[in-house]
C-alpha cells in the first residue's frame, strides 16, 4: 500500500545506539539510491530497513523536498520497492516483487486493456502464483509520484529498468528469458515445465557459469523496449495501461550480461556494452549501439585490448561518452580515461557507424568510474578517486581540461545532472553515512539535502595519517580513533586492509564498518597501499604482479606510523580484511608475528586453486603468470604461522569460493600440535551467505564473532559466544 504520509523518518527497530549495539546496527535504515526527475524539480531516495520479520531488508522509497521540509514516504510494500526512475510526464517508475491488485475497476468490472498475468490468469502474483522474495520483479507506477502504485509491465523472469527516455518517455529494460523462449507465455511455460520436473541443472556452452553470489542460465538477459505510457494518471480514461514490450535482442547468450545500457533523450537509439566470447576462454566488451524500433545492433567500437563501459549519450544524442580501461597483462596494471565517439547515422537518423574514438582524459592521471553529461552537452560531470576521496570533476567535453568540483574528503556517487546547473548524488565519507547532497557545477558548492535517515554520531575521530615507504612513496591512511585515546589511555590498534585490490577506503560501508571496533575501544588504521586507486597509474603499478611485495610493506609502514602515536597501544595490535584485505590478511600472518590475532574474511590462500575456480578466471589470466601466483601465494608460509587466525567465508561466494577457507582452515588446523587436538584458529563459516554475509542476522553474528575474537585475543578478555551459534 502506497500513502501521502508525511513520515520524516523511518521507524527503528531497536532504540539503541547503531553504532554500540549491533542490534540496533543491522536495524539502521541506511539511504541506498536516488532519481531525480528529468525536469530536475523532484528526487525520489531509495531507503533500506529491516523487513517485517527483521531477517532480511526491503527498500522503500521516499522523496526529498528540494525547497526544504520533512521528507515524504511514497510506498509502503510490505516486500519493498527498488530502482526508482522518473518519465518526464512526473511518475515514477519501480521495481517490486509484491503482488497485483485484482483484475477490475472501482465498480468490479474488468480494468480496460487488462492483461493475463505470466502464470495466465488475471491478478496473478506472479509466474506460478509467486510472491516474496522467489517472485521476479515486476515493473510498477506511481502516477504524479503520490497516491496508490498500479503495474504496469511484467515478465516471468522479472524486469529491470535500464533507462527511460527524457524526452519521450520511452523505456529500455532488461528481462532473464529462457533461450527457447520466443513470446513471454512461451517462456512461463518453459519455466514451469522445469519446475515441475524437479530440474535445476545448466548445460553451459560457454563462460562464466556463475557471478558473484549467484548461477547463471539457462536464461540470459534480452534487451527490451517500449514507448510511453498513455496518459498513466488516467486522466484521459486509461489509468490501466501497460507498457508494450519488444524484444530487441533475442537469445544472445552471455552477450548482455552485467550490462549498463543509456538511452537517448528521444528514445531511438541505446548504447552499451556488449561481451564477446573469444579463445581461450577470454572475453572483450564491445561499445555498441541499438536501433530501439529494429533492433538493428551496429558495433560502434571493437577493440580486444580495451572495455569500454558505461557509456552514456549526449543530449542530442550525437555522441557517446564511456569509459576505455586498457586491459591488463601481468606484467601491465590496467588503465582507464574517459573517451568520446561520435554515432554516424543515416538520413533517416539510423546509427550506421561510428568516428574515431577521441580518448578526452588520456593525460589525466585518474580512473574515471562513472560519467554523467551536463545538459547543455559541453561539459561531463565525471567520479573518480583521488587521494582517500572520491570526488566529483567536471571535464571539458571538448579539450579535455578537468576541474575538481568537490574539495572535500567525501565520496560522491549516483549522480544525476539537472538541466538548472546541478550534480545531485549521494555524498559519503569514512566519518558519514550516504545521504542526498547537490554540488553547484559553477563552483562546486556542495548544498545537503532532506534525507529520511537521521546523521549518526560517532564514537570517535577521523585522522587523515601519512608516512614513507621504503621506496620513498608516501602512503596515507584513514584513522578511526575512539573518543578518550590519549597518551594517558592509548587505544588497542586494529589494522584493516581494503579488498579489491583496486580500490580506496573512501566512501562510508554498512558492510566493513570501523566505528563498531571503534565503540569497543580499538583505534582502526584504514590504509590505502600500493594497488589502491585514487594516487596515480604508478603507484597502482608497484604492486602489479606482486601482491606480497609492495603491498605488504606498504601496510607495515602505515602500522608502524600509528604505533609511533601516544595515543596507540602498540602492543596490543591485530589485523584484519576480506577479500583482497583477506588475503593481505592472510600473507601478514605468514611474515609477521607483529600482531596479537588476524581476521581473514572470504580470502585468496591458494593461488594456484583460486585462479582456475572463481567466477572471472579469464580475468585472473589478465593478473598473474602460473609464476607470479606461485611467487605471492600465502599457502606457501603456512607453517610460519604462529598468529591465532580467524577464518570466515560464505559457501554462496562465487568470487573467492568456499575452497579456499577450506583450505586454509585444514592447513591451519593439520599444523596443530596439541595432544587434545584444540587450536587457537576458529572458522565462522556460513552456508547461506556471500562474499559479503548480507542478511541482519548475519551481520550481527559476524561482528559478534569477529569482535570477541579480537577481545579474546588483544584485550585478553574471555571468549564470549555469539548468539545462536550453539
Amino acid at each position: 500500500m502506497t500513502t501521502n504520509g508525511d513520515d520524516a523518518r523511518p521507524d527503528h527497530s531497536s532504540s539503541g545506539d547503531p553504532l554500540g549495539d549491533l542490534d540496533a546496527y543491522a536495524a539502521q535504515p541506511r539511504v541506498t539510491g536516488l532519481a531525480l526527475s528529468p525536469d530536475g524539480r523532484r528526487l525520489a531516495l531509495a531507503v533500506a530497513g529491516l523487513d517485517g520479520e527483521g531477517t532480511g531488508y526491503v527498500t522503500s522509497l521516499w522523496e526529498s523536498p528540494l525547497d526544504g521540509g520533512a521528507c515524504r514516504r511514497l510506498t509502503r510494500g510490505t516486500t519493498g520497492e527498488a530502482a526508482p526512475v522518473w518519465t518526464p510526464a512526473g511518475d515514477l517508475l519501480f521495481t517490486a516483487k509484491r503482488p497485483e491488485p485484482p483484475a477490475s475497476s472501482a465498480r468490479g468490472r474488468p480494468r480496460p486493456g487488462a492483461q493475463p498475468g505470466p502464470a495466465g490468469e488475471p491478478g496473478q502474483p506472479g509466474v506460478g502464483g509467486r510472491t516474496g522474495d522467489d517472485a521476479p520483479p515486476a515493473l510498477w507506477c506511481l502516477p504524479g509520484g503520490t497516491g496508490e502504485p498500479r503495474p504496469v509491465a511484467s515478465r516471468p523472469g522479472g524486469l529491470q529498468v535500464a533507462a527511460v527516455a527524457r524526452g519521450t518517455g520511452a523505456l529500455l529494460a532488461t528481462s532473464p528469458t529462457m533461450p527457447s523462449a520466443p513470446q513471454d507465455g512461451d517462456d512461463a511455460s518453459v519455466r514451469r515445465a522445469r519446475t515441475e520436473a524437479g530440474v535445476t541443472a545448466v548445460l553451459h556452452d560457454s563462460y562464466p557459469v556463475r557471478f558473484w553470489d549467484h548461477d547463471l542460465g539457462p536464461d540470459r538477459d534480452r534487451l527490451l523496449a517500449a514507448d510511453a505510457l498513455d496518459d498513466v494518471a488516467g486522466t484521459a480514461g486509461t489509468p490501466d495501461s501497460r507498457y508494450t514490450l519488444r524484444d530487441l535482442t533475442g537469445h544472445v547468450g552471455p552477450a548482455l550480461h552485467g550490462a549498463a545500457w543509456d538511452l537517448s533523450d528521444d528514445g531511438r537509439t541505446a548504447v552499451g556494452t556488449w561481451t564477446v566470447l573469444r579463445a581461450h576462454g577470454e572475453q572483450s566488451l564491445q561499445l555498441v549501439a541499438v536501433d530501439v524500433a529494429t533492433g538493428h545492433r551496429t558495433v560502434l567500437l571493437d577493440d580486444p585490448g580495451l572495455e569500454h563501459e558505461g557509456a552514456v549519450l549526449s543530449p542530442d544524442g550525437a555522441t557517446a561518452a564511456f569509459v576505455a580501461t586498457r586491459v591488463s597483462t601481468p606484467e601491465r596494471a590496467p588503465r582507464s580515461w574517459l573517451a568520446l565517439v561520435d554515432l554516424e547515422r543515416d538520413a533517416s537518423g539510423g546509427v550506421v557507424g561510428a568516428g574515431e574514438r577521441r580518448d578526452l582524459t588520456a593525460g589525466w592521471d585518474r580512473w574515471p568510474s562513472a560519467v554523467s553529461w551536463t545538459r547543455d552537452g559541453r561539459s561531463l560531470v565525471v567520479e573518480a578517486d583521488e587521494g582517500g576521496a572520491a570526488p566529483l570533476f567536471l571535464v571539458d567535453a571538448a579539450s579535455g581540461d578537468v576541474r575538481r568540483l568537490t574539495a572535500d574528503h567525501g565520496a560522491y556517487a549516483g549522480v544525476q545532472v539537472s538541466p538548472d546547473g546541478w550534480a545531485y548524488a549521494l555524498r559519503s565519507a569514512y566519518d558519514a553515512a550516504p545521504a542526498p547532497v547537490r554540488v553547484r557545477l559553477r563552483d562546486g558548492d556542495v548544498e545537503h539535502l532532506p534525507s529520511p535517515v537521521a546523521p549518526l554520531s560517532l564514537p570517535g575521530r577521523l585522522e587523515d595519517l601519512r608516512t614513507t615507504a621504503a621506496d620513498g612513496t608516501e602512503v596515507r591512511s584513514w584513522l578511526c580513533l575512539p573518543d578518550g585515546a590519549s597518551p594517558d589511555a592509548p587505544a588497542p590498534l586494529l589494522l584493516w586492509v581494503h579488498g579489491g585490490p583496486l580500490g580506496s577506503w573512501n566512501a562510508w560501508s554498512w558492510r566493513w564498518n570501523p566505528w563498531l571496533a571503534v565503540s569497543r575501544g580499538y583505534a582502526v588504521l584504514l590504509p590505502d597501499p600500493a594497488l589502491s586507486t585514487g594516487y596515480g597509474q604508478d603507484f597502482v603499478q608497484r604492486g602489479w604482479g606482486a601482491w606480497g611485495a609492495a603491498s605488504f610493506t606498504d601496510l607495515m609502514a602505515a602500522t608502524d606510523a600509528a604505533e609511533a602515536r601516544e595515543d596507540v597501544d602498540e602492543t596490543r595490535t591485530a589485523a584484519m580484511g576480506g577479500s583482497f584485505g583477506g588475503y593481505m590478511a592472510n600473507w601478514i600472518a605468514g611474515h609477521t608475528d607483529r600482531f596479537d590475532a588476524v581476521v581473514t574474511h572470504a580470502s585468496l590462500w591458494a593461488l594456484d586453486q583460486f585462479g582456475p575456480t572463481t567466477d572471472a578466471a579469464y580475468f585472473w589470466g589478465r593478473e598473474m603468470t602460473p609464476a607470479m601466483a606461485q611467487e605471492n601465494s600465502p599457502h606457501r608460509s603456512a607453517d610460519a604461522i604462529t598468529t591465532p587466525v580467524l577464518v570466515v567465508h560464505g559457501d554462496k561466494d562465487y568470487r573467492v569460493p568456499v575452497g579456499e577457507g577450506l583450505r586454509l582452515w585444514w592447513d591451519l588446523l593439520s599444523r596443530s600440535t596439541a595432544e587434545d587436538g584444540s587450536t587457537p584458529h576458529r572458522f565462522l563459516y556460513f552456508p547461506d551467505e556471500n562474499h559479503w554475509v548480507l542478511s541482519p542476522g548475519g551481520v550481527v553474528v559476524w561482528y559478534q564473532s569477529v569482535l570477541g575474537y579480537l577481545d579474546q585475543h588483544v584485550l585478553g578478555k574471555g571468549w564470549v559466544q555469539p548468539d545462536h551459534l550453539g
